[in-house]
């Protein structure tokens, strides 16, 4: 989905009174923040250093998609059992995914 699409849907939810005037400014704006390098999450995505107990990787992964950090904390867990898959991500972006500024 483009920002266009998606400013599109926030226009249609503000007409729609789902979305108070404040809010849809805010969502627009945080829209538009992301906007710049074809708007990705993976672009923005950082190790968090508030938000971490062993890297920053569910932290910072909670930062970008807006899902609390202890549900993808559980989520990694349990790709340990089911294979343990996600320790092979969770390292990989230890190593790759740089720290958020400060």
């Amino acid at each position: 989905m483009t920002v266009a699409d998606e400013l599109e849907k926030l226009h249609r939810l503000l007409l729609s009174g789902a979305l108070t005037q404040a809010e849809y400014e805010n969502a627009k704006a945080r829209l538009l923040a992301g906007a710049p390098g074809g708007g990705l999450a993976i672009n923005r995505l950082r190790l968090s250093d508030s938000d971490k107990w062993i890297a920053g990787v569910c932290g910072g992964v909670a930062e970008v998609t807006g899902v609390e950090s202890w549900i993808w904390r559980l989520i990694f867990v349990l790709g340990l059992f089911a294979g343990g898959f996600t320790a092979v991500l969770y390292v990989i972006a230890w190593i790759f995914v740089p720290r958020e500024e400060q």
